[in-house]
């Protein structure tokens, strides 16, 4: 495609002697938001660790036309690409305003550039507590930091890991916000989402993982219309 920013070929990677990912191939074009689904243990998280540098991994990785393949993960990240792990990975000492600042870190600044008062419009709940200890936060609080900081890099992909996982149904919303936010402002999502619908609703388009490869691509509306696949990689 024209405006590929994120192109992963035959990716292998491993976790001390386990291979989990199997040649794993995708794309993320700039300004859209793809999800990864399948059932836990299909290497999804694996996946993005790959690609931000965090485990072993062989392939060709290639974001906005640059190979990032073997970088070390500040490299990566200072490149453009954000991550957000499902264990969201605050300071837990550090302050709410804290946290947001060390997303500017070596991070580029543009004239656009977010800035903290985006975040605390985005997140309310941040901004009432911005003083307060992050590990003191509730786990759905802690959601919207990492989320929070990871804007503060300036990214043009992020890379979220579950970002719904033990929310409730108005954090959740939220976090659509949040994406919805993401698309509009150009800036690409690959998410890993065990809430099929949500992630079927903001995608524009899904890969679904087995086994360490991928078994399917398509439309939301694709994958929707295929029962084998559902019933095979999805149903629980």
């Amino acid at each position: 495609m024209a405006d590929t920013l994120l192109s992963v070929h035959d990716l292998q990677a491993w976790y001390g002697q386990s291979h989990v990912l199997q040649g794993v191939s995708l794309e993320v074009q700039r300004g859209e938001i793809v999800s990864i689904l399948g059932r836990n243990g299909a290497g999804r998280s694996t996946l993005l660790k790959a690609l931000m540098g965090l485990v072993r991994s062989s392939g060709d990785i290639r974001f906005a036309g640059a190979s990032i393949a073997g970088l070390p993960t500040h490299a990566i990240a200072r490149r453009g690409m954000a991550y957000v792990p499902e264990s969201r990975d605050v300071f837990p000492t550090l302050s709410v305003a804290q946290n947001l600042l060390l997303g500017r870190q070596g991070a580029r600044q543009p004239v656009d550039a977010w800035r903290e008062e985006e975040v605390y419009e985005l997140f309310p709940a941040l901004a009432r507590r911005r003083q307060v200890a992050a590990g003191s936060l509730s786990g759905g609080e802690q959601q919207m930091l990492a989320l929070g900081r990871a804007l503060l890099g300036n990214p043009s992909l992020v890379l979220i890991d579950e970002p719904t996982e033990g929310l409730s149904p108005q954090m959740v919303e939220q976090v659509a916000h949040y994406l919805t936010l993401l698309r509009r402002r150009q800036v690409a999502v690959l998410l890993i989402e065990q809430k099929q619908a949500i992630a079927l609703d903001l995608s524009q388009r899904v890969y679904v993982m087995g086994r360490g490869e991928m078994v399917f691509h398509g439309t939301p509306a694709a994958l929707e219309a295929d029962a084998a696949v559902q019933a095979e990689w999805l149903a629980l």
